[in-house]
């Protein structure tokens, strides 16, 4: 598991981690909805093949990012290795995303060899998140 924190509405550096890889956007800060149609291009640029989102407005996240994902493709067919698959977990503690991360985010024609957690906030959660996943 890389767990990358972005501070909100902040640029974005090239992702360094292994492809394809299942992400879990963290949303705890505010964003622009501008940086968050940028993060998602971001993620579907950088290979993610599967994004679950929680916390602040998390279902914007997966139309978000299925929207940078149909752009990508100029509105037209999504070849099957090139698809991400969302879902958004608005009504669940994080420990259980992380679980359904580990045991059931899969894409079907695809190795998920990463899971990314991308961290929307002005606050440092690697060491706490790095042990809830571990536990998940």
């Amino acid at each position: 598991m890389h767990y990358v924190r972005v501070e909100p509405n902040a640029a974005l550096k090239p992702y360094e981690g292994r492809h394809p890889f299942r992400a879990i956007v963290v949303i705890e800060d505010a964003v622009e909805p501008e940086w968050q149609a940028a993060a998602s291009k971001w993620l579907v640029e950088s290979g993610c093949a599967y994004m679950l989102a929680w916390g602040r407005e998390c279902s914007s996240w997966d139309t978000s990012v299925d929207l940078a994902n149909l752009e990508a493709f100029d509105y037209g067919q999504i070849p099957e290795d090139r698809f991400v698959m969302t879902t958004w977990h608005e009504h669940e503690p994080l420990s259980e995303v992380f679980w359904f991360a580990k045991n059931c985010a899969f894409a079907g024609t695809v190795d998920i060899v990463d899971t990314l957690v991308f961290h929307v906030s002005h606050h440092d959660r690697s060491d706490e998140y790095a042990l809830v996943y571990a536990a998940a």
